[in-house]
């Protein structure tokens, strides 16, 4: 990601912001979710229904891989 692109972004979830760039969307999916388990952390309603849409979509091969934190 971009300087400019993370600026953007700030500190918004799936649900208000996705990766301009199409092809980045699997990653920044795998990687959102796979902070959230590794930390766990919750999720709004909405960052749960954002990820759903992607999950069930153009993300369903994507596999997330989480390391619980110490």
């Amino acid at each position: 990601m971009t300087a400019r692109t993370n600026r953007q972004k700030a500190d918004q979830d799936p649900a208000t912001w996705m990766p301009p760039a199409p092809n980045a969307t699997y990653r920044y999916l795998a990687e959102w979710t796979a902070t959230k388990l590794r930390w766990g952390l919750s999720a709004d309603q909405s960052e749960i229904d954002a990820i759903n849409v992607y999950a069930g979509g153009p993300c369903e091969m994507t596999v997330v891989h989480s390391t619980p934190a110490p």
